[in-house]
């Protein structure tokens, strides 16, 4: 198995300081800044950043901060984790990330997603009963943005483009494109048919499910005559020093985050029981870095991954909490799994 690249992401939850008093989102975005410096010194390989547009998190332009991060940082791939492609403009897309991977000399990359919240389309404008054509029409035309030649296109969605130059270009004339998928054919289907690496959101249940998705992948790459990349995966947990100390610390504000999102969703309030039946035997990476490290090994086995990021922050632990987190995983779990999948 090639070297396992490993990643952490983030939707920049706004956490709470050490004397537990909320921090604004101002200050939650420079966090978030200050464990990407700390990630870059350690060796994790990708940080991540998802797009929202709740209250509970500080991130709604990835780029934005990773264009910051870029500018502290040496190594670090800077990644959104996902952009909600459906809401946004193909070409504005481009031009940003392109931006974000001059000024990092080369080390940014884009997931592209259909979102699986719903805030961003109301607020710039765009009808949820338009949610499959507008994915649709714009990864058509951000596919042809990756050739970086002049483009021409027409859709439905938004103005045709007549022999359009788009700027800046990237210095590589590659820009690394990924598809986050969460667990629909469809879109397993569509990504093979552009090429684009496959980024698998598995957040719940035992991950082995997935593997039909990663053949299916596979499967329709060859098919089309497109290459079929390393699939990545990510997935929600958190470490400390201690099982029991990350439970203390993850289990509250997982709580909160988990229900108050289900109470839109029509999903019963979580149960502990359901919580650690997660950890033990899903998708929850809650632990110890010894705890994490095999389960992580344990799903890189089962579904044959190149790539592993770990969703390490959920709701409002403690400042220090999450700085651990990050030390954790870079200084420890990623060691451990590599010795553990070369044994």
């Amino acid at each position: 198995m090639p070297d396992l690249v490993f990643g952490l992401d983030t939707f920049g939850d706004v956490p709470v300081d050490d004397s537990g008093a909320p921090v604004s989102h101002a200050r939650a975005i420079r966090q978030v800044v200050e464990e990407a410096v700390l990630a870059d010194g350690i060796g994790v390989d990708v940080v991540a950043l998802g797009e929202h547009h709740r209250p509970e998190y500080s991130i709604s332009t990835p780029e934005t901060v990773l264009a910051g991060i870029a500018t502290r940082t040496e190594r670090i791939r800077l990644s959104s984790g996902v952009t909600v492609l459906s809401s946004d403009d193909p070409v504005r897309v481009f031009q940003r990330f392109a931006t974000v991977d001059a000024l990092s000399g080369g080390r940014a990359e884009v997931i592209l997603g259909r979102g699986s919240f719903t805030e961003s389309f109301p607020l710039f404008g765009y009808d949820l009963a338009d949610y499959d054509t507008l994915f649709e029409e714009k990864i058509q035309l951000f596919a042809r943005l990756l050739e970086e030649q002049p483009v021409t296109w027409k859709g439905t969605v938004r103005a045709p483009l007549e022999s359009a130059e788009v700027f800046p270009p990237t210095e590589s004339g590659h820009l690394t494109t990924w598809v986050g998928v969460g667990g629909s054919p469809q879109s397993v289907i569509r990504t093979a048919h552009y090429g684009l690496p496959l980024m698998l959101a598995v957040i719940g249940g035992s991950p082995e499910r997935f593997a039909a998705y990663i053949d299916l992948y596979r499967r329709a790459a060859e098919q089309f005559g497109t290459t079929a990349h390393p699939v990545g995966m990510h997935s929600p947990g958190f470490l400390a020093d201690t099982d029991e100390e990350a439970r203390a610390l993850h289990w509250p504000s997982y709580r909160v985050i988990r229900d108050r999102i289900g109470a839109l969703r029509g999903w019963p309030p979580v149960r502990r029981e359901e919580y650690d039946a997660e950890i033990e035997r899903g998708s929850l990476y809650v632990g110890s870095p010894q705890t994490v490290a095999r389960k992580i090994a344990g799903a890189v086995r089962a579904l044959g991954v190149g790539r592993f990021d770990l969703i390490y922050t959920a709701g409002t632990q403690p400042i220090s909490a999450r700085l651990r987190a990050v030390e954790l995983y870079g200084t420890k779990v990623m060691p451990l799994v590599r010795d553990m999948l070369a044994g």
